[in-house]
């Protein structure tokens, strides 16, 4: 085997263990599929071994010397992103570009004036967004591949745990509103003892908003019946003002509390509201200015939403 393995070809092995597929590992680097599957083969032929195992129809399945290799590879990728944190500081001077991961609907309703107000003050800097949820990005800030990311928490269990490798900021708690579509010519507020006769949308089974709706629910003593199921908040929203649901909805997808064609559901007293944290992902460490500045500003955004 050669004594050093090309970098490129690992970090494209790198991309199809966290896609578990050559497909989006491909759509992820922006390779043709024919590219990433030369590059597992190259990588293969070059450390003379297999290291994952193709079975046609099925996901693919590492062998236990892929394992090994995606570990090792992992803490190499880690401690090349420390490097350059380091590398970085040393020269103490501006970045040319800032990589940001956020998730999709602050990308509609957090970033857009952040990042506006953010460029009339530093017009130079270039900022690369991606959209990616908070469980996939996580690993892309420990390995250098996003810079800032801008990650949900439901339940205090969830993704990003404390570590040593990652600096967790808390920008702001996001209340979580129920609502019901708007019926016309009702007078009297939706209530909760209505809900439960009702059916309830929400993400799926393992999602961290069903998981939060459940433990919220047992402690009501109450069981939503969940028939409708999607990771999209507004593919929610649009079947609550069709009258088809109920739900949980982020404060910021509902503007000033009075998004049009729905209606916030009155809660009985002693009810705890429910809420998401907001939180800016990154490496430890000496951080640019501009990081620093965007972490502000998000945090400012986060503030107004909630007002």
């Amino acid at each position: 085997m050669k004594a050093q393995p090309d970098l490129k070809l690992l970090a494209t092995f790198l991309a199809v263990v966290r896609r578990g597929s050559m497909a989006e590992a491909a759509a992820e680097l922006g390779y043709v599929p024919s590219a990433v599957s030369q590059h597992i083969a190259v990588l293969e032929r070059d450390m003379g071994v297999e290291l994952i195992t193709r079975r046609p129809g099925s996901r693919l399945i590492l062998t236990a010397a892929g394992r090994s290799l995606a570990g090792a590879a992992e803490t190499l990728f880690d401690a090349t992103a420390r490097f350059q944190d380091a590398a970085h500081a040393i020269a103490n001077r501006e970045i040319a570009e800032l990589r940001v991961g956020t998730y999709p609907s602050a990308m509609t309703y957090l970033l857009p004036q952040v990042l506006s107000t953010l460029r009339a003050r530093r017009p130079g800097p270039r900022i690369r967004l991606v959209v990616v949820e908070t469980d996939e990005g996580v690993p892309r800030v420990k390995s250098g591949d996003i810079d800032l990311l801008v990650a949900y928490r439901y339940l205090p269990e969830d993704p990003p745990a404390p570590s040593d490798a990652l600096t967790t900021t808390l920008l702001g708690r996001e209340p979580l509103v129920l609502v019901a579509g708007t019926e016309p010519g009702r007078r009297n507020p939706v209530e909760l003892a209505e809900c439960l006769e009702r059916e309830w949308v929400s993400g799926h089974a393992r999602n961290p908003d069903r998981r939060l709706l459940h433990r919220w629910a047992g402690e009501l003593g109450i069981a939503p019946q969940v028939t409708l199921e999607t990771d999209d908040l507004h593919s929610m929203l649009a079947m609550i003002r069709a009258g088809l649901a109920v739900g949980l909805i982020p404060a910021t997808l509902l503007g000033a509390g009075h998004d049009a064609g729905v209606e916030v559901v009155v809660m009985p007293p002693g009810v705890t509201s429910l809420h998401r944290e907001i939180l800016a992902v990154s490496r430890p460490g000496d951080r640019p200015p501009l990081l620093d500045e965007l972490v502000t500003l998000l945090a400012d955004a986060v503030d107004s939403a909630q007002a």
